[in-house]
């Protein structure tokens, strides 16, 4: 299906394209942007409402900027379509977040105008600051920085911490505060009350607007002008709101709130904030899903729609004639429920992804026993931490990717200190469209490393429920990680009974003859697909599902290792350091020499695609897995099958 842009964006090809148009034009560009957006996510997917909000302000920005010379960051980047789309990429966008296509965040080697690769939030005014450092350092005066954070992101310390830097670096930097009181669940915390208290605040703002259209009736020169607005401004916020003086005492010069949507308005102010120097936020307010009703009113449903029909608005569902095995979030959501039901010291922790993590049914049913903390991965992880302390058992549920922003507490507030956290990583393995900045394929190797830490991974819902039921009985005394990827599962009816499983013992599902598969986590359900077929050329591999990575189930090692002589492991983690490297280690302490070979995420980045692109492409899919034990096995069924 071809998607046609409209007749004016049709013609930009390039910011400079855009300049070439006259002001009152601009609108129009933003109606085009906005459908432009609209018609290509509904056929073929992506974010959604994130992008929606910021066209008016990413129109602007390059209509002003002097784009990729001015640098331009975008925290996140869920809202960067409208960007890639007037830089260049607009007839290329269909394939976003595609196999081999363009990616669904910035990214530096995609286009000149990505000046940073983002997929993790809060990280933008610290990269900016560095870009105006350079400048400033190499005698660039005119280059100018912007960048663009949402109010969600703006929760993280690491933007505090370049807030706090950037008021006293003395650089040209613009902090643009895109505040819509969203991230992909509602914002929460006393900094969105704080925002609140600024944009709701009808004194502040009817004096404020009142002082700035007095200055520019009167008979002065422009430097006076702006001169006098600042320090009636300083004024102004210290009088009517304590809240705006947050940023001000971070020695950044505050203007706003203003309306995010009002292109000329966002166009004449950016002029004039772009001829000031120093280190500045403007404050934007901005309606996340801005132009399609149905994103505006639900914009937690509409962040990642999948397919829909614009008109209707339908979400299209797959549908199915059987029952269909639930996603291993909801699994998670509802088993947490019951073992607090059973156990009042459970506890649950997320940070900003409640619906992503479904900890929301818990948030719903146990307001004071479940918590988001906002995108604040570091305090969810020494929270949980001092909930232990206490006697709690708490589930801090964090995406395998965002965990590692949080390795310090790790290491140093639950490991050190031997306490029973119980960390769920969900999205671990490849996850798919969101590509390398949020594939979990480092966890098992890092988390494996530490001291005192209990790494696991189910391979269906049932043992999912198993590890989370032994993880929070009170002989568990050591922090314990659950990890299990994106989607769904393979059990239509997975709500089986709680049964203890014994730290470090994995189990046989399988005898066989010659060669064994070890398999770690959800794989093993593509080990078990590769057997059925391997049937077929008279090969009978045994099927070990281990469970954990750490502790190893020794005994259940020197079993597979004494009775065959060929060895695959797979794992849907990076090979180096993984669950693999742990069996070598034992041959090794053993002086096992098993021919052996492992499988899992090879030591590159691994794009985007669906996973089951990428897992066939890093070598650990059921087919992958089929040739290896083909190839390891070629003598028993010719040589002539390998050419």
């Amino acid at each position: 299906m071809e998607i046609i842009p409209g007749p004016l964006l049709k013609t930009i090809d390039s910011p400079a394209d855009l300049k070439k148009l006259p002001r009152e034009k601009l609108h129009q560009v933003c109606d085009e942007l906005r459908q432009y957006i609209i018609d290509v996510v509904s056929v073929h997917g992506g974010h959604f409402g994130a992008s929606l909000g910021v066209v008016e302000l990413t129109t602007a920005l390059h209509y002003v900027y002097n784009t990729p010379s001015d640098q331009l960051v975008w925290d996140v980047g869920h809202q960067a379509y409208g960007h890639k789309i007037l830089t260049g990429r607009r007839d290329n966008f269909a394939t976003n977040r595609k196999y081999k296509g363009l990616s669904g965040f910035p990214k530096r080697s995609e286009s000149e105008y990505d000046s940073f690769g983002v997929g993790h939030s809060s990280t933008s005014i610290s990269a900016a600051l560095g870009m105006a450092m350079a400048a400033k350092y190499k005698g660039e005066t005119d280059k100018k920085v912007v960048a663009v954070i949402g109010d969600g992101a703006m929760t993280a310390g690491l933007a505090f911490e370049a807030m706090n830097h950037a008021g006293v670096a003395d650089t040209d930097i613009l902090i643009i505060l895109n505040d819509n009181c969203m991230g992909i669940d509602p914002n929460v915390g006393a900094l969105k009350e704080y925002l609140t208290d600024i944009t709701t605040s009808p004194t502040y703002n009817k004096v404020k607007d009142d002082v700035w259209k007095l200055l520019g009736k009167l008979p002065v020169g422009k430097n006076f002008s702006r001169a006098m607005g600042h320090k009636l401004s300083e004024g102004l916020k210290g009088m009517v709101s304590s809240s705006a003086n947050l940023f001000e005492a971070l020695k950044l010069r505050y203007f706003g709130p203003i309306d995010g949507h009002n292109v000329a308005k966002l166009v004449d102010t950016l002029k004039d904030l772009r001829e000031i120097p120093g280190p500045k936020l403007l404050h934007v307010l901005t309606v996340k899903g801005k132009g399609y009703a149905l994103a505006e009113k639900d914009q937690t449903k509409w962040h990642a729609p999948g397919l829909f029909d614009k008109v209707t608005g339908e979400i299209y569902k797959k549908k199915f004639d059987t029952p269909q095995p639930p996603k291993y979030q909801d699994v998670f959501g509802y088993s947490i429920i019951e073992l607090a039901e059973q156990n009042s010291k459970v506890f649950g922790i997320t940070p900003a992804m409640p619906s992503g993590s479904s900890l929301k049914f818990m948030m719903e049913k146990m307001p004071d026993r479940a918590f988001d903390v906002g995108i604040c991965e570091q305090h969810a992880v020494t929270l949980s931490a001092g909930l232990a302390t206490q006697g709690m058992k708490v589930f801090c549920n964090i995406y395998s990717s965002f965990m590692q922003r949080a390795y310090d507490q790790v290491v140093h507030d639950v490991a050190i200190q031997q306490l029973p956290v119980i960390f769920c990583l969900d999205r671990a393995g490849l996850v798919g469209d969101d590509g390398p900045t949020h594939h979990g394929a480092y966890d098992i190797a890092y988390m494996r490393c530490i001291p005192n830490m209990i790494v696991s991974a189910p391979m269906n819902e049932s043992q999912l429920r198993n590890l989370m039921y032994t993880a929070q009985l009170p002989s568990t005394n050591f922090p314990f990680v659950i990890r299990y990827p994106r989607g769904e599962g393979v059990m239509p009816e997975w709500k089986t009974p709680f049964e203890e499983i014994a730290i470090g013992k994995g189990r046989r599902l399988r005898e066989g003859k010659d060669i064994a598969i070890l398999s770690f986590g959800h794989p093993g359900n593509f080990a078990a697909s590769a057997i059925r077929e391997l049937k077929n050329d008279g090969l009978n591999p045994g099927h070990y599902d281990m469970r954990f990575a750490k502790p190893l189930d020794e005994e259940l090692l020197h079993e597979v290792l004494q009775r065959y002589e060929k060895i695959i492991t797979v794992e849907d983690g990076t090979v180096q350091g993984g669950f693999g490297s742990a069996v070598l280690e034992f041959m090794a302490q053993y002086g096992y020499k098993n021919e052996i070979r492992i499988l899992g995420i090879p030591d590159t980045i691994v794009e985007h695609g669906t996973p089951k692109e990428l897992q066939h492409e890093c070598g650990y899919d059921a087919a992958a897995i089929e040739d290896a034990v083909r190839k390891i096995m070629k003598e028993k069924i010719g040589v002539n099958i390998l050419s």
